[in-house]
């Protein structure tokens, strides 16, 4: 399996802004609010290193989501400045979906995530994930 982060090409380097905890709470929040709802990180693998992806190709690469919700995603993904969308104006419409460069920027990210998951120690990879529930 290819790392994504091999996927990103020349991206740029920015100043390192200072954190304190709250900052940096802060803004690993505003993060993960943008990567949260259950299909946006499998959209965002299906358009890493740079693909671009009909909606019909997508719909049919994501077993399980209905076209509703897969607008939805895609519609926050693109208002987050993560996705970008192309409509060719023709007959039958055609739009197309890409990562915006901020958007590819991600996949170093979640590579590392993902690296980290793979590191659970072998007790805690077979417990069930808990789900809470509010009163």
């Amino acid at each position: 399996m290819a790392r994504t982060d091999e996927k990103v090409r020349d991206l740029p380097r920015s100043k390192r802004v200072e954190y304190t905890a709250e900052t940096a709470a802060q803004g690993v929040q505003n993060v993960i609010r943008v990567l949260e709802g259950r299909w946006k990180l499998v959209i965002l693998f299906q358009l890493f290193g740079g693909q671009v992806r009909r909606f019909s190709d997508l719909e049919r690469a994501i077993p399980g989501v209905s076209q509703k919700m897969l607008i939805q995603q895609l519609r926050q993904l693109e208002g987050d400045g993560v996705v970008a969308r192309i409509v060719h104006h023709q007959v039958p419409p055609k739009v197309e979906y890409h990562l915006t460069a901020w958007g590819q920027a991600l996949c170093p990210a979640l590579d590392a995530l993902l690296m980290w998951a793979e590191s659970t120690p072998s007790g805690l990879r077979s417990r069930p994930v808990e789900t809470v529930q509010s009163d």
